[in-house]
């Protein structure tokens, strides 16, 4: 890989030091960069290029910042198959596994060809109102419906495959797909489902139920989720980043994309480390 895409969150503290250690290593490298408009002002020796033309030169993309810039990233590909690889200049950085330390390792691999590929499963997002599309996303972490703001309860009917599951009575729905299981899925109670999985996973936010429990279900089913009521105002967000308001009898439709996502790990990469180093995850307080 000789060509890279550089896409960086540079509102972060640390984005410009970086870049100017990435683009060090990258000239040591021979490595021709490509940057977006904001990125690269910050990389002088990086070529100027619009998303579209960047997706179609290089053979990677390196996205420096934190999960954020990693899942807009992934939405700006809008399917298209370049690797991602994500750099944590961030907080928790747990879609990017890689430190602002291992930069010189990580180009290096990248030179050498010496990486892992993880395909991800990407989620496709539709809204319709009155039988009428009115809204199309795609996510790489999850599908979530929620009242927002408001603390009043909502009611969500759900359906898998056409089939009705049943009627909830909460203050959201998360969908969310196996590298989303770490994100909100996690926090309202849902299960690590690990990368590969061929699964999604249904998880409810406040759900006025002592019964209610998240449900894991094929990725091959299509999860529907219509809006029958609601005291404030409910709203659909994909990835935390894109999303629109809804109305009562709106339906969100969450399936999986024919198009998934990779990302690239370093040949030393361990999952079950990341789960235990960023998630404190262990079996034991001993």
């Amino acid at each position: 890989m000789k060509t890279i895409g550089i896409i960086a969150n540079c509102s972060k503290k640390r984005a410009a030091d970086v870049l100017r250690k990435l683009e060090a290593k990258a000239l040591a490298l021979k490595l021709t960069l490509l940057a977006d408009a904001a990125t690269a002002k910050l990389l002088k020796s990086a070529e100027r290029v619009s998303f579209a033309e960047m997706f179609e030169r290089v053979d990677a993309v390196m996205a420096l910042g934190g999960d954020g810039t990693v899942l807009r990233t992934v939405r700006e590909l809008d399917g298209k198959d370049n690797p991602v690889m994500g750099v944590n200049i961030g907080g928790l950085g747990f879609l990017t596994s890689l430190a602002e330390e291992e930069l010189d390792e990580a180009l290096e691999c990248l030179a050498s060809d010496n990486i892992v590929l993880s395909r991800r499963t990407v989620m496709a997002c539709t809204v319709e109102r009155d039988g009428v599309e009115v809204g199309r996303y795609r996510g790489l972490n999850e599908v979530l419906v929620s009242s927002g703001p408001s603390s009043r309860i909502a009611t969500l009917a759900v359906c898998i495959d056409n089939t009705k599951v049943t009627s909830y009575m909460c203050d959201g729905l998360v969908i969310s797909t196996p590298t989303g299981s770490t994100g909100h899925s996690l926090s309202a109670g849902g299960p690590i489902l690990t990368p590969e999985s061929a699964a999604f996973v249904v998880s409810l936010i406040c759900p006025h139920t002592l019964s209610s429990r998240p449900l894991v279900v094929p990725d091959e089913s299509t999860i529907a989720v219509t809006a029958v009521a609601s005291g404030g105002g409910l709203f659909v967000s994909v990835d935390g980043q894109v999303g629109q308001p809804l109305e009562p009898g709106d339906c969100v439709t969450a399936a999986r994309s024919d198009c998934a996502a990779h990302l690239i790990h370093l040949p030393t990469h361990d999952y079950f480390a990341v789960l235990r180093q960023k998630l404190k995850w262990g079996g034991s307080a001993v």
